[in-house]
């Protein structure tokens, strides 16, 4: 066994070896023009299904802006928004907005505000002086 691989190849063997390499190589070449075959079929496939959309949609497309004219003059109309009274007011809206208006004409910071912001205040002071004392 040792002596075989010793040895160097004959040129008979060395022949055989080449036409094998060859062989495998072909073999090799004609696989991946096959897969590459595959994939631009079903690349071509693809690209055709994304077409017919691409086409469906815009066909759609066009048939509502032809039907569109007589539905935007009834949605350019907009409709009147109600106005609520003061009196109506949710509670959101009751923390957000004043009904007193400075000398400047902006509304002044409702009394919700100001509390939260105390409140803001005081924390930072109590977490400063925890945090001098430890």
């Amino acid at each position: 066994m040792a002596d075989q691989t010793a040895t160097p190849l004959t040129d008979e063997e060395r022949e055989e070896l080449e036409a094998l390499r060859a062989e495998k190589a072909r073999r090799a070449e004609e696989e991946r023009a096959r897969v590459e075959r595959v994939e631009l079929e079903a690349l071509r496939a693809e690209q055709e299904r994304v077409d017919a959309e691409i086409l469906a949609e815009r066909a759609a497309e066009e048939r509502a802006a032809r039907k569109a004219p007589a539905a935007k003059d009834a949605l350019s109309r907009p409709e009147p928004q109600p106005t609520p009274s003061p009196k109506e007011k949710t509670f959101g809206e009751r923390m957000v907005t004043s009904s007193t208006v400075d000398d400047d004409g902006i509304p002044t910071m409702p009394v919700a505000q100001k509390i939260i912001i105390a409140v803001a205040l005081v924390a930072v002071v109590a977490f400063i002086i925890y945090t001098a004392t430890r």
